[in-house]
């Protein structure tokens, strides 16, 4: 009876375990994903992964940040309003 027991914790803590690793794995902040669904909304053509990283470049916030952003999403010509959008959605927290 006691090794009935002993299994079925292990085979109930299991899930709980792998579900904090997914917990715990890196995703894109909910900022980021709003700016990057802001530009291919507004400028469809946009490289996917260009708009990717330049998100991810405005999330620290700052100047800085804003510049980055914003010209690498001019490099592929997004409209300069919508670049300006987004990357300030970027920042936000």
């Amino acid at each position: 009876m006691k090794l009935v027991r002993r299994i079925a914790a292990t085979g109930c803590a299991l899930p709980l375990a792998l579900g904090g690793l997914i917990a715990a794995a890196p995703t894109a902040s909910a900022s980021s994903q709003n700016c990057s669904r802001h530009v291919l909304e507004k400028a469809p053509g946009s490289d996917k992964e260009l708009v990717e990283d330049a998100c991810r470049a405005g999330e620290a916030g700052g100047e800085d940040a804003f510049r980055t952003c914003y010209h690498l999403l001019r490099v592929d010509y997004v409209p300069a309003v919508v670049a300006a959008d987004a990357c300030r959605s970027a920042s936000r927290n």
